[in-house]
């Protein structure tokens, strides 16, 4: 699963870690990226989809139709 937000767009973010001797080192940070399903009542079926925390609260907060709504008017196929 790549660590990609389908509605919001969240990446991972990328960087170096420092050590105590100053030696640099790649690194990465991912973000909180959950599968969640939902029932899409207009259409009779579940929809999985990979959202990130703060879109999961975006979801509660809209509701599921009008997020499937504008994931679909990115042109990104569920």
């Amino acid at each position: 699963m790549s660590a990609h937000c389908q509605l919001t767009g969240r990446r991972p973010g990328f960087g170096k870690s420092v050590s105590h001797s100053h030696v640099r080192t790649n690194r990465r940070w991912n973000p909180n990226v959950q599968r969640k399903t939902y029932f899409l009542p207009s259409e009779g079926r579940r929809v999985t989809l990979t959202l990130s925390t703060k879109a999961i609260k975006i979801v509660d907060r809209d509701g599921i139709e009008s997020v499937v709504a504008r994931i679909r008017s990115q042109g990104e196929k569920l």
